[in-house]
């Protein structure tokens, strides 16, 4: 009954309503995961400002992830009666909030203070954004809206952080967080204006997360998608590094670089979520196998400028894929119909914590050994995925 109220709503609404309501949700991601990647292309002048290393630097990328695990599930479950329009722009102010605090600090505990924020703000917001695509539109666009969406993650990459990176270059790394803070209350205005009210159709409480935990196919897709988020966020934090110190590129050339690789990742998401929803399992692994070629071949060919840009591309096309992979895998795993809320939350938790782990597990091996050495070890973690989702055939057994 619900999923049939769902959809004459969203057919009632004008077309452009409904997608404006669309764009509006894929900003808002766009901002989120901006300002959570934002520290990669800015991570050795915010060290250099406060004076720690690259490794305490990347703390930035540990906390909000951490943080966004926790989140996940907690504020879903606890703000389960609230209207989703009003959470959405609530988690807007917070991020512009924490983009205006990383802005105006004085000493770098303030900065782990705003990037907590930012944590909870991605827990609360992919969990409710990420499944709103079969609310917004009809049926027969769910697919085109929910591809939209999650071109947010590569769209932070190809646009966001490079931008970010530019700006922190030209401006100082402040006016780049507190040009987030101004998209952040925007985009905010923008979900207000477009979205309709968007009561709970479904209450996710913490035990429905526990039963989709006892499935296979969620404990696979928890698996699949710690080691490859593990070795791609334990890598990519620190490119920036690995490109100043190995390939001896510039901040203009890095900023290339990085906008090259987003790029690739708008590629990677499309392209994988084409493939992803007729075969996750061996997208999952075409994906994890350009990781781990592109991680483990960089130490050797990314001497040079023209290696580093076409391993990137492949790293970018890879990675692209795997947000999209793994919350197919995921969503095809719920042990309920309607359970779609849980899904994403489940997804958003797992993916954040292993962000988080990733940047961390880098960082410890970055301040003792070397850009080059934290690569490798990444790219063998990715390869080991390889065979493991390969041989998955088929929706796992519930």
């Amino acid at each position: 009954m619900d999923a049939v109220l769902t959809e004459q709503r969203a057919a009632q609404r004008s077309p452009l309503t409904s997608w404006l309501g669309v764009v509006s949700v894929t900003a808002g991601l766009f901002s989120l995961v901006t300002t959570e990647i934002l520290p990669i292309g800015l991570l050795t002048s915010i060290g250099a400002d406060f004076t720690v290393s690259d490794g305490m630097a990347g703390l930035m990328m540990t906390m909000p992830g951490f943080l966004a695990a926790v989140a996940a599930p907690l504020v879903t479950a606890a703000t389960g009666r609230v209207d989703r329009r009003r959470m959405l722009g609530a988690f807007m102010l917070l991020l512009a909030l924490a983009n205006f605090v990383a802005a105006t600090a004085d000493a770098y505990g303030w900065i782990l203070a705003s990037r907590a924020a930012v944590g909870v703000t991605i827990g609360g917001f992919w969990s409710l954004g990420a499944g709103l695509a079969p609310r917004l539109v009809p049926a027969a666009a769910v697919g085109r809206a929910t591809a939209l969406i999650f071109a947010a993650v590569p769209l932070g990459s190809v646009l966001g952080v490079p931008l970010g990176t530019f700006v922190g270059d030209v401006a100082g790394w402040r006016t780049a967080f507190a040009a987030m803070g101004v998209l952040s209350l925007a985009v905010c205005a923008a979900l207000w204006t477009v979205l309709p009210p968007l009561p709970p159709e479904q209450v996710t409480r913490l035990r429905t997360l526990g039963r989709q935990l006892g499935c296979g196919g969620t404990r696979f897709a928890l698996l699949v998608t710690f080691l490859v988020v593990l070795a791609h966020f334990g890598t990519y934090t620190y490119v920036t590094p690995f490109l100043e110190q190995v390939t001896g590129a510039g901040p203009a050339v890095i900023t290339v670089a990085l906008l090259t690789y987003g790029a690739a990742g708008m590629l990677g998401n499309f392209v994988g979520g084409t493939a992803a929803a007729r075969r996750p399992h061996g997208t999952f692994a075409a994906a994890a196998a350009l990781i781990a070629g592109a991680t483990l071949l960089l130490p050797v060919l990314g001497r040079t400028g023209a290696g580093a840009f076409v391993l990137l591309v492949a790293w970018g096309v890879g990675y692209g894929a795997v947000p999209v992979c793994s919350q197919t895998l995921f969503a095809k795993a719920a042990p309920e119909t309607g359970a779609v809320e849980a899904s994403s939350t489940l997804f958003t938790a797992s993916f954040q914590a292993t962000i988080s782990t990733g940047a961390l597990a880098g960082g410890a091996l970055l301040d003792r050994s070397s850009p080059s050495v934290v690569l490798a070890v990444g790219g063998a973690v990715a390869l080991a995925v390889v065979p493991v989702v390969g041989r998955r055939r088929g929706t796992a057994a519930t």
